[in-house]
């Protein structure tokens, strides 16, 4: 949707990539780094990982088992099998000789990305959608992964490409990654392993080693005759990088940030690296505590590793919230749903929603500086979406008017339905319950 320009990339001949999570300067002039934060205290009762009682917050705010059920099913309906010309994100594309194949469209942008294939994936592995799970994967290893050793994208998914499978930016962008690597490993848990591309578990411990260990290439790609990329997550920072390209590398994306999947890895990735996971969870909760505004929680699109906003060179605005960092919210509070490891969350989920209460629930605009300041776009269904799923951390009694904002919005259509439509789907099955880590029997502790 219109969360990034169109080329995401659109300064390849810089070479510079995608962005990351906030910056102390930027456009709005505010600083929001925060000294180091203090640890969290232990966390009361078990997670719902741990518990298996997923909050269902449709119930709390008063709606029928039935009712949100069929509100699942028909926005799936809708989004995945709907209207091709106004509905539909998901477009079925032939088949090869690993069988149907399909791709989420990006209508706005015209465009196949990492993040709405990984999305559809997660998407169907939480509503039990083997057949499009297959065909979506089945497109992005055909058309998106990097099996060439000598490509510096070796092992990761092209971020951006047309839907003839031609690649607009043959770079990363890691959430993409992020969001792959944890719907196999669900898938893996919950339907089995096939052969082939259709071996989950395999291919997910494949995607997440490369992801931490992949070392230097240096060659030519679409947009550039001599780039050099690395892993995804800095191994001395522990946390996941803007962009593996060298001018980006030392940045990050708050958005980028899940620390409910890294634990997740910990207990099913390669046993070698499940330490290193742990760490990062850790590490991104102190981030999202640095990165967040003291006032108003909103945290900017791109950052620094140490917490400030990041004004990238080319998108100078990148220091504010934008449509990346939309998803922040969702981050935490499915962490903190999931794992109950960091109370800090809750403080922060109740901060964002009093800030968006304040400027009125119907009234809220898309676009701030982070100290606050309204800066247009209206008002859309991801961030309504987005905003009822920090319902998952907080604890006031404000939580359940978000939700009931997002129960009120129509199942998203027409040419902005990508992004809305994704983060809709997805804010749906959190705040009922039904997004689930999906791990073999023993591992949830």
């Amino acid at each position: 949707m219109h969360r990034r320009l169109p080329i995401r990339r659109l300064v390849a001949a810089l070479p510079l990539l995608l962005g990351l999570a906030l910056c102390a300067c930027g456009a709005s002039g505010e600083a929001t780094a925060q000294a180091t934060p203090t640890p969290p205290p232990a966390a009361a009762g078990p997670g719902a990982v741990a518990s298996g009682q997923y909050p269902d917050l449709f119930a709390e705010a008063g709606y029928d088992a039935a009712a949100v059920e069929a509100k699942i099913q028909a926005a799936f309906r809708q989004l995945f099998h709907g209207d091709p010309r106004n509905q539909a994100v998901y477009y079925p594309s032939g088949a090869n000789e690993h069988g149907p194949m399909a791709y989420i469209h990006d209508v706005n942008s015209n465009d196949v990305r990492s993040e709405g294939m990984s999305y559809g994936m997660m998407i169907a592995v939480q509503l039990d959608r083997k057949a499009e799970f297959d065909a979506i994967w089945n497109w992005a290893v055909t058309h998106m992964y990097h099996a060439d050793p000598k490509h510096p994208a070796h092992g990761y998914f092209a971020w951006s490409v047309r839907t003839d499978g031609v690649a607009n930016d043959e770079m990363p962008a890691p959430d993409g990654e992020e969001y792959f690597i944890t719907a196999l490993y669900f898938a893996s848990a919950r339907w089995g392993d096939g052969e082939g591309i259709y071996a989950y578990r395999s291919w997910a411990d494949r995607i997440l080693t490369d992801v931490l260990h992949r070392g230097a290439i240096t060659g030519a790609t679409s947009t550039s005759k001599r780039a050099t990329a690395v892993n995804l997550f800095d191994k001395d920072a522990k946390m996941v990088r803007f962009t593996p390209d060298l001018p980006n590398a030392a940045h990050t994306d708050a958005s980028y940030h899940l620390p409910a999947f890294y634990e997740v890895w910990a207990r099913v990735g390669p046993e070698a690296d499940r330490a290193f996971w742990r760490e990062a969870a850790q590490v991104s909760r102190d981030y999202f505590v640095r990165a967040a505004h003291p006032k108003t929680a909103l945290t900017p699109d791109y950052g620094n590793f140490d917490g400030t906003p990041w004004a990238a060179p080319w998108r100078r605005e990148s220091a504010d919230f934008r449509y990346d960092a939309w998803r922040t919210a969702m981050n935490w509070s499915m962490d903190w749903s999931w794992w109950r490891a960091d109370p800090r969350q809750v403080e922060l989920s109740n901060r964002l929603q009093a800030f968006f209460h304040r400027q009125g629930l119907d009234r809220y605009a898309s676009l701030y500086t982070l100290a606050g300041k309204p800066l247009g776009g209206g008002q859309t269904t991801g961030l309504v979406a987005m905003n009822a799923t920090a319902s998952l951390a907080a604890d006031h009694p404000r939580r359940l008017d978000f939700v009931r904002a997002l129960w009120e919005r129509p199942v998203p259509e027409g040419h902005h339905r990508y992004y809305d439509g994704m983060l809709y789907m997805m804010a749906l099955l959190h705040c009922s319950g039904r997004y689930k880590a999906w791990l073999p029997e023993d591992t949830a502790n």
